[in-house]
């Protein structure tokens, strides 16, 4: 593993326009003072309790937590979700949705887009009491396409995305490894970390021109 860069938010250029990616696992695009997310699956913890599955509590609290840090220090007008804000239908319990309204509650003029993803589909659209704007992708937005599936934009857009929940292994000393979440930016497509807890991760394999960076200990590398 070699670290190229380090910020407490990564500044970066693509489609012409500054992105800031930030270590809660968000990225600031500060001239729409919109925050983009990725990947939330609201309500996966309880779903699994709900099947008899014994698994933390509190992550939807912290996920919260770290949005609302991600909001504060920004100062952001807007959030764009890029699909899978829930799990399923199951997660949807009372405490889950009592909690988020309480967030929202906190932030009533902060616009709020989703853009469907294939769990959305399944779970269903947020409660009209949150105020959030939902749409199928795609979704343009100045130079971007927002998608939740990182699939190359037929209108020549810069594609920003999720899904697939990215994930690179980096080899340290005494033949230490590691797999961390990831944002990962091709040429025509830029791939969200999942900004959920407890949603897992998969490895990619990115090409050598495309860059790449993990959060730790509050910051963001850039890793070859």
């Amino acid at each position: 593993m070699q670290s190229v860069k380090t910020y407490v938010a990564f500044p970066l250029t693509i489609a012409g326009e500054k992105l800031l990616l930030l270590p809660e696992g968000a990225a600031w695009w500060p001239s729409r003072e919109t925050l983009l997310v990725a990947d939330v699956h609201w309500g996966k913890g309880a779903s699994f309790r709900a099947l008899g599955v014994a698994v933390p509590r509190g992550t939807t609290a912290e996920g919260l937590g770290r949005l609302s840090r991600a909001v504060e220090s920004t100062g952001a007008r807007r959030i764009v979700f890029l699909g899978d804000l829930w799990h399923d239908r199951r997660g949807r319990a009372p405490k889950t949705i009592a909690a988020i309204a309480a967030w929202r509650a906190t932030y009533p003029s902060l616009e709020l887009l989703l853009i469907r993803g294939n769990h959305d589909r399944h779970a269903g659209d947020p409660p009209a009491a949150l105020d959030i704007a939902c749409v199928d992708a795609p979704h343009a937005d100045g130079p971007f396409e927002y998608q939740h599936h990182p699939d190359v934009s037929s209108e020549g857009r810069y594609v920003l995305a999720g899904h697939i929940h990215p994930a690179v292994r980096l080899r340290g000393a005494g033949r230490q490894r590691a797999r961390m979440p990831c944002f990962w930016f091709g040429e025509r497509i830029g791939v969200l970390p999942s900004f959920g807890d407890f949603t897992g991760s998969a490895r990619v394999d990115p090409a050598p021109e495309d860059r790449v960076f993990v959060v730790a200990d509050g910051e963001v590398i850039e890793v070859g």
